[in-house]
């Protein structure tokens, strides 16, 4: 009997996206995966611009398509890629994000500190190549850099990604930042392979120098936007705080999979030397978050309630961000008048108060550089191909400092 896995799915971005094979289908339909579908690929960005729903699952299928896209073009160009070796690099940026807990990015180090997302998905995808019984090995070259063709991993992971096109493109339509379109299709149009690393033909310097802004002002504009700052700060300490009661051995409500990590500071090593734990972590998702933080605007702990609910409500907090460190005796000032108010220590009053640092690089030139392949057959960096000035300050990182407290001590 035929099997009817070559599907085809509706992209809001790119009209119709084909699944190429059963084995994709087949991972498509795994609950690792599915999984996806219940963590936003913006965190907590929907409370600044309401239309950011959309989820890693839609993010994934949209990377596969762009990496489907890129191997006809560099086919058509001679470039030597098999069967096997399009089915790896579909798989390996498919997966690139199965490693990501509840909110993404915004609680990336908090249920599980000191672990990347990248590395959880290794790990997820090590288990799924036993279950497929070893069908994702080269798979898991091609993510990890471990396959003789680069070019495949500098598609999978790089300045010039399928990750980087499809994010840049699919944020901009979600949130409604213009600033954030970018023509990945020329893009991928002029891609090209140049001793076996990744390189753009010179006719797309223009294009991917509009990636390049694009990406510094999406930074600024959404995902360092300092009301979302302030919001998943807000999400990351109420984390905190649970685990700081947890550990100290009252029971929160949680689910089940959310009280495992509550209660415990899990490291890389814990993962390797408990199979069922990974298990754990791949049943998180964001729901498991939003149903705890309504239980605990109730909880006995006033600061955990307060936090929560103001959470929920959408009191954040108020945010200053700029270019200087902000001064120790400004925040000591709003330090104790929130500890005076609320009726609690110094140091609970840092649930509230708290300063940190943003970094912003749009191009690191040091790092997987975007080489142009000149007319004359020659490589130049982008930086120094492109007649924009300004492009060469894109390379240097922009630090700023913000400071977050309740509004009402404005």
């Amino acid at each position: 009997m035929p099997s009817n896995k070559r599907k085809i799915i509706n992209d809001p971005i790119y009209g119709f996206v084909t699944i190429p094979n059963e084995l994709i289908y087949d991972l498509i339909n795994h609950p690792y995966f599915q999984r996806l579908r219940r963590i936003k690929q913006l965190g907590l960005t929907n409370l600044v611009y309401p239309g950011a729903l959309h989820t890693r699952f839609h993010h994934a299928l949209g990377a596969m398509h762009l990496m489907q896209e890129a191997i006809h073009t560099l086919r058509q160009k001679d470039v030597n890629i098999t069967e096997e070796e399009e089915q790896a690099a579909l798989i390996a940026i498919l997966l690139h994000d199965v490693g990501h807990g509840p909110f993404s990015h915004a609680l990336e180090h908090s249920i599980v500190r000191g672990l990347s997302h990248e590395k959880l998905s290794s790990l997820l995808m090590d288990r799924l190549n036993r279950q497929f019984k070893g069908k994702l090995s080269l798979a898991i070259k091609v993510f990890n850099n471990r396959y003789k063709k680069y070019f495949l991993h500098q598609l999978v992971s790089s300045q010039l990604d399928m990750d980087r096109l499809d994010y840049l493109k699919r944020d901009s339509f979600f949130t409604g930042v213009s600033e954030g379109v970018i023509s990945s299709d020329r893009i991928i149009k002029m891609l090209n392979v140049v001793n076996n690393e990744l390189v753009v033909e010179q006719k797309a310097i223009y294009s991917i120098e509009k990636f390049l802004i694009a990406r510094r002002l999406m930074y600024w504009q959404v995902y360092l936007h300092k009301t979302v700052l302030g919001a998943e700060t807000l999400l990351v300490n109420i984390l905190r705080r649970a685990k700081e009661i947890s550990t100290q051995g009252r029971t929160l409500f949680a689910t089940p999979a959310l009280r495992e990590f509550l209660k415990h500071n899990y490291v890389m090593q814990d993962f390797l030397n408990n199979e069922t734990l990974l298990d754990t972590f791949s049943k998180l998702d964001d729901n498991d978050v939003v149903a705890s933080i309504k239980a605990w605007t109730e909880d006995e702990d006033k600061i955990l309630a307060r936090l929560c609910a103001n959470l929920l409500d959408r009191k954040l907090l108020r945010v200053e961000i700029q270019n200087m460190p902000i001064l120790t005796a400004h925040k000591n000032r709003l330090l104790a008048a929130v500890a005076q108010k609320y009726q609690i220590t110094k140091r609970e009053a840092g649930y509230f108060v708290f300063t940190d640092t943003v970094n912003n690089s749009a191009y690191n030139a040091t790092n997987f550089n975007i080489n142009i392949l000149m007319n004359n057959g020659s490589l130049v960096d982008v930086a120094q191909a492109s007649d924009l000035l300004n492009l060469q300050s894109l390379s240097k990182t922009v630090t700023k400092h913000f400071i977050c407290y309740p509004k009402e001590f404005e």
